[in-house]
């Protein structure tokens, strides 16, 4: 099969360019910077560039459904929210002899807004964090005096578009009344609607799925062990572990609700005071440590390349526990925001290890389960590519 994969310089691009080129798939790469992650790959046959989508939306759409028809490509998968988005909103552009195994746009979008995905999982019975919705500036600044503290500032959608580009709209957190109105004042009013949630103090739990039209097809679970920034975020150093079940009923139950179809993310945390789940948002794409998930054995880029083509399994694949994922540049700029920062700058919870622990923890480079995701022996060019730009600025 010809794929084409989008968003080159992304970690998810490269994971899934390294397991289809293994499992034998012609893989073309296309991104709007080169040399990319992806294309330093020796799985990729040929990279193609479109302008940025994020600055120039009509012309990735354009320059994709270009190279789609120029290479007869069989199956096109996006690897980010924008580019999903933009793909699935112009589905019918894309030549019918090429599959885009993702739910239709208006089903990505819902999943996509997290106030609309906590006021569905309040119909489910599934538990969220306490959570205020302000539809505008002036809304939430009424709020202020009545809200409890910690607590996390986070806008429904992760990327707004405003006009032809797309505004990336980040998680604050807020200690007090005047850290609150700090990061209110901050805040386009592009950014609203916000969610005004609690903190939970707890380590991140997501469960990966892929279902096909509604149906479970794969899942998948890891814990976060180290994240960047350390309050919070991107994952630097995961773990898989066994499926915890009432995950897998909460996120099926989302879900297949939406009439689900392609792969999906549905995050939580875990509630240190009581051990329960928290719904924290639906990753409605590919998520960053989609490496984890291949090297435990859940094949999720090939899966869907088989459920294409028609040939899905008949259960779920099995995978193995306590294999470890370690995105390492990642891993070192969460250590150093740790060395150089103060606790209270970088907002890390009282249970995150101190200093000398972190760096203690860091320097553990080798382990029977350990892999990681960017430096590979028999597929050293990434690696060397991530590490040239780090010393070089380029």
């Amino acid at each position: 099969m010809r794929i084409l994969i989008t968003d080159g310089d992304t970690r998810p691009a490269l994971a899934a360019m390294r397991a289809l080129g293994i499992a034998g798939h012609e893989v073309i790469v296309a991104g709007s910077r080169q040399p990319s992650l992806a294309s330093a790959s020796r799985y990729c046959s040929t990279f193609k560039a479109y302008p940025h989508p994020g600055s120039d939306p009509e012309g990735f759409v354009t320059a994709a459904v270009s190279i789609v028809r120029e290479c007869q490509v069989d199956m096109l998968l996006p690897m980010t929210e924008v580019t999903t988005l933009l793909m699935t909103e112009n589905r019918g552009a894309v030549p019918p002899h090429c599959q885009l195994p993702f739910a239709d746009a208006a089903t990505i979008s819902a999943a996509s807004d997290k106030a609309r995905v906590v006021s569905l999982a309040a119909e489910l019975g599934i538990p969220t964090p306490l959570t205020w919705v302000a539809n505008s500036s002036a809304e939430a600044f009424s709020l202020v005096d009545v809200l409890p503290f910690p607590l996390v500032v986070k806008p429904a959608r992760s990327r707004v578009r405003t006009g032809s580009t797309w505004l990336s709209a980040s998680v604050t957190y807020a200690f007090d009344q005047l850290g609150l109105k700090r990061s209110l004042a901050q805040l386009p009013d592009a950014a609203f609607p916000v969610l005004l949630q609690e903190r939970i103090d707890g380590p991140g739990r997501g469960l990966f799925a892929c279902f096909d039209h509604g149906r479970p097809v794969a899942y998948f679970a890891h814990r976060r062990l180290r994240e960047k920034p350390p309050s919070g975020g991107v994952s630097v150093l995961c773990e898989s572990t066994e499926l915890d079940p009432i995950a897998v009923s909460y996120g099926t139950r989302l879900l297949a609700r939406l009439g689900w179809h392609g792969v999906a993310m549905v995050e939580f945390k875990e509630d240190r005071r009581d051990r329960s789940l928290r719904l924290m948002e639906i990753n409605a794409r590919f998520w960053g440590s989609l490496q984890l998930a291949i090297d435990a054995g859940v094949n999720f880029p090939c899966i869907l390349a088989d459920m294409v083509a028609g040939h899905l399994p008949p259960t779920p694949p099995s995978y193995r526990a306590g294999v470890r994922s370690r995105w390492l540049a990642g891993d070192l700029d969460s250590l150093l925001m740790l060395l150089t920062r103060s606790r209270n700058r970088l907002a890390v919870p009282l249970s995150h290890p101190g200093r000398l622990s972190s760096l203690w923890e860091f320097m553990h480079f080798w382990g029977s389960d350990l892999r990681y995701e960017v430096e590979r022996r028999d597929d050293p060019g990434p690696g060397v590519l991530e590490w040239r730009r780090r010393l070089t600025g380029r």
